[in-house]
């Protein structure tokens, strides 16, 4: 066979391989859509954007400090906490419903009702290109927008949502587009959270099997067919099972004819039996959500929490209320160390403004990861981890014949760790000097180098980077 026939046969044979793989077919139950491997650049991606933006926006309200439960932080709850109607009685109330109803009625009175803030949304300082080059500066690699939340307002015109989304009433913009297109000019991944329950949806609380197939996944379909995204993040399912939500019917479409089906990404939240068991990742949310210690190591997973207490934008928050930067980092480093991701949400303003206190805070995590990213992005969990010291202040990751010791504070005694052999290199990050090392009975040892941290192009944190013999 000559070289020309050979080249042209290896192609072919590359080509259909490649089809076989992305033209698997998952059937619509989870011992088959779970066969499917979590695409690997999720896994790499490590940090990304939550953006929580909507009517909810308006009232920008939840009540805050330490006092407060953690679920009862989120202003993007308002409608649910005040109820339906407001001069309705609301069954059950609890001592937050009467904080939310209590500043509704002093702020709002007692005859507005939460669509009515629909008029008030403008959105005028909306600038989707605005946001993505600050995503993009924060070090991000991909970003999740809220679609829809529980209230049921779309921001995209979905035909579903007649009347009540983002292009008929309010801001009067496809909102889902105009983000997808300015993150995706940056290079960035785009998904997009749904929820797929909401409130007080009158089809939802009377006819729930026809709410599923004639609102629910039509809808679902329609955001994957106009902006494909990378990430289908949902949410609301705790009132049903994924059998009754028909979850995997929609998986089998999304891994087997939609436009991004060798592409994306779906998170945990599919019934309220699978969390923590069926995904492409599993999700855990200010901390609270993982039952299955076991699968962090073994599965995909991303921790979701906002730079304050809320997801959607608190104008009742003051600073104490937001996590420092250095705080941040540390999370960043933390959720990576342990083989997760970090999904950090900001909540713009209703003019449609990340605040700038946000701004800040992933500016630094941006100057932070320009000098230490390469400890974070595709990186894997050290599989000597049980052996190494027990400092709380390290943290470990790891590339193949590399590994990365990350100090969360600056130490200047010797770095003793076991299990590390066959180092033939060792630099500081951001650090133009040598650093000095030594082994010996199957310890090593790290120098650091005499200087004060200030005088480094790094704060907060701070990445020793050892070469391995190959």
């Amino acid at each position: 066979m000559k070289k020309k026939q050979r080249l042209s046969w290896l192609i072919l044979l590359l080509i259909s391989t490649q089809q076989f793989v992305f033209s698997q077919n998952y059937e619509a139950n989870w011992l088959s859509v779970d066969q499917r491997a979590t695409p690997q650049w999720f896994t790499d991606a490590k940090f990304g954007i939550f953006i929580h933006w909507g009517l909810y926006s308006v009232p920008a309200w939840a009540p805050t400090g330490k006092s407060i439960n953690t679920f009862d932080k989120y202003a993007e709850w308002y409608w649910f906490r005040i109820g339906n109607s407001y001069d309705k009685e609301v069954k059950d109330s609890t001592q937050i419903q009467n904080l939310f109803q209590g500043h509704h009625k002093r702020v709002w009175g007692e005859q507005f009702k939460y669509p009515d803030f629909a008029s008030l949304w403008k959105a005028e300082f909306f600038d989707p290109e605005q946001w993505a080059r600050i995503i993009k500066n924060s070090g991000a690699k991909y970003v999740v927008l809220t679609s829809k939340h529980h209230d049921g307002f779309a921001l995209w015109p979905s035909k579903q949502s007649w009347n009540w989304n983002s292009v008929d009433v309010g801001p009067h913009r496809d909102i889902c587009a105009s983000v997808t297109k300015a993150v995706k000019a940056q290079g960035l991944h785009m998904g997009l959270y749904y929820s797929l329950y909401e409130w007080y949806n009158p089809l939802y609380q009377s006819n729930f099997s026809k709410y599923v197939d004639d609102y629910m996944l039509p809808q679902l379909k329609d955001l994957v067919v106009r902006y494909q995204p990378d990430i289908v993040w949902t949410d609301g399912a705790w009132d049903h099972s994924s059998e009754e939500w028909k979850s995997t019917d929609f998986l089998a479409w999304l891994y087997n004819e939609s436009p991004v089906k060798s592409t994306v990404v779906v998170n945990d939240r599919w019934g309220k039996e699978t969390r923590s068991k069926h995904g492409d990742f599993f999700t855990t949310e200010y901390d609270h959500g993982h039952d299955r210690a076991d699968s962090l190591k073994y599965h995909a997973w991303e921790e979701c929490r906002g730079v304050g207490g809320s997801f959607g934008y608190n104008q009742n928050e003051n600073l104490e209320d937001y996590q420092t930067p250095e705080a941040l980092i540390h999370t960043l480093i933390q959720k990576v160390a342990a083989g997760g991701n970090l999904l950090l949400n900001v909540g713009p303003t209703a003019s449609g403004q990340i605040p700038v206190i946000m701004q800040q805070r992933l500016s630094e995590i941006g100057d932070w990861l320009k000098i230490n990213g390469e400890a974070i992005y595709e990186t894997g969990i050290w599989d000597s981890n049980s052996l190494n010291s027990t400092n709380p202040n390290l943290y470990f990751t790891s590339k193949p014949n590399t590994v990365y010791i990350i100090t969360t504070k600056w130490l200047t005694d010797e770095i003793t760790l076991e299990g590390v052999t066959d180092v033939v290199a060792a630099e500081l990050l951001g650090y133009k000097g040598k650093i000095k090392f030594k082994e010996r009975n199957n310890q090593f040892s790290i120098i650091p180098p005499t200087i004060h941290p200030q005088l480094l192009k790094t704060n907060y944190a701070w990445v020793y980077k050892l070469s391995l013999k190959k």
